[in-house]
């Protein structure tokens, strides 16, 4: 081998040896950061999973507290319409009954029921 062979071998060992170095440095040094960037990434992944499944089981509770509402709106108004067409045969009767009482005058009767609410 020639003296420039050599020279350009020992020149490229060095150059790869000087990229080992540079890497083996580069990556004990930044390699802690790294890692705890990782963990960061890691934490906040898991948060915001966390965060997605408590949101998604307060839509559920809120779509079922609002089908219970539902629930509740048509019960209440069945039992609206129910009670007002049981209320409308008392409601005649007591009409007829205040009319009998005030010989048939329907203003005399309601001049009675309206001096009796209030109190005079």
């Amino acid at each position: 081998m020639s003296g420039w062979a050599l020279r350009g071998a020992g020149v490229g060992l060095l150059i790869l040896l000087g990229i080992a170095v540079g890497a083996w440095a580069t990556a004990s040094h930044f390699r802690p950061a790294l890692d705890e960037e990782q963990e960061l990434v890691a934490a906040c992944t898991a948060a915001r999973d966390n965060l997605a499944g408590l949101a998604q089981e307060q839509g559920k509770a809120l779509g079922d507290l609002t089908l219970a509402a539902q629930a509740r709106q048509e019960r209440a108004e069945q039992a609206v319409a129910e009670a007002r067409a049981g209320a409308q045969a008392d409601y005649a009767a007591a009409n007829r009954l205040q009319q009998e009482r005030t010989g048939g005058d329907q203003c005399a009767a309601a001049t009675s029921i309206i001096d009796k609410e209030l109190g005079l």
